[in-house]
């Protein structure tokens, strides 16, 4: 685990084409997120992002994203493409009579992550701090709002991201690269981790990774969500894995012996993230555990409390 997440020397870049950018308009629309999203839309500047969450009036988990300004003033969600229209859909009936627009910006703008250990200063950030933002070249580039070692996000004119990465002296790698960085850090990917409708933020790291804010006041699904933290009725975590045999599909229960104690969710290049029982690990974190054909170790991610 040390050698992987350690190799972020060079700068390299991955255009994430799973992800795509809603832009959300109008004198109403920082009154409107506040009351909806998980954290504090207040705290977004042309300096500063953060990383937030949707849920249903039950506290279960819809959609993640990261919301940052644009050059021209609008709230981008970087979000899931595939699942944007669904995320349009839900916030459209919450609109009522706010004076919001919502439009999909994914034809025009790219998602990018970059890595490597000066991408914030190869892009103008002066600090590395979590979710520290700076426009770039008609878009907008910001430090990972949950983890700062997890590199730096950009959302850029589609057109010319390549140009503006390649000057900055980025190298295009493959996404699975990404993926494997991201899931050794045990950073959740949307629904690829969450299962929608019944994921709880907690026990996938929101709380750790600034996804929550507590003083904010009311949002929707905020009263379940306090009384999961405050009554600590957290059963399980997500969880970085070595897989150690064939790849587990997600879904693959996670057994000890015949007792099931989770399921596997992403993986890349041998590694994964599993959701898992706490009360079934040792006292180091790394029972011996298998999905499928495969033995996986489960390892405690360096920012986790749990």
């Amino acid at each position: 685990w040390r050698g992987l997440v350690a190799r972020m020397t060079d700068r390299r870049v991955v255009v994430l084409e799973g992800r795509g950018v809603l832009a959300v308009h109008g004198e109403d629309t920082r009154t409107f997120l506040q009351g909806l999203v998980s954290n504090d839309v207040n705290r977004v500047t042309p300096t500063q992002a953060i990383y937030a969450a949707l849920l249903t009036p039950q506290g279960k988990f819809l959609h993640d994203f990261f919301i940052a300004e644009g050059a021209d003033g609008a709230v981008l969600l970087d979000t899931e493409v595939g699942r944007l229209t669904d995320l349009t859909r839900r916030l459209t009936l919450y609109r009522l009579r706010s004076k919001v627009t919502l439009e999909n910006r994914s034809q025009d703008m790219a998602v990018a992550v970059l890595f490597g250990a000066d991408a914030a200063e190869a892009v103008g950030l002066a600090s590395s701090d979590v979710g520290t933002a700076v426009p770039l070249a008609g878009g907008i580039a910001f430090v990972d709002p949950r983890l700062a070692d997890a590199g730096v996000r950009a959302l850029l004119p589609r057109d010319r991201v390549d140009d503006i990465l390649r000057g900055a002296g980025f190298v295009a790698v493959q996404e699975a690269d990404y993926d494997a960085e991201r899931i050794a850090f045990g950073l959740p990917d949307g629904s690829r981790d969450m299962e929608v409708e019944r994921a709880i933020l907690l026990e996938n790291g929101f709380d750790e990774l600034h996804g929550v804010d507590w003083e904010k006041g009311c949002y929707v699904g905020q009263e379940l969500t306090a009384r999961t933290k405050y009554r600590a009725l957290i059963k399980k975590r997500l969880m970085p894995v070595l897989i150690d045999g064939p790849t587990p599909a997600p879904g693959t229960p996670v057994r000890i012996g015949d007792k099931d104690v989770g399921e596997v969710r992403s993986s890349a290049n041998r590694h994964g993230l599993a959701l898992i029982r706490l009360e079934a690990l040792d006292a180091d974190g790394a029972a011996t555990m298998t999905a499928g054909d495969a033995r996986i170790t489960p390892r405690k991610p360096a920012w986790a409390s749990f």
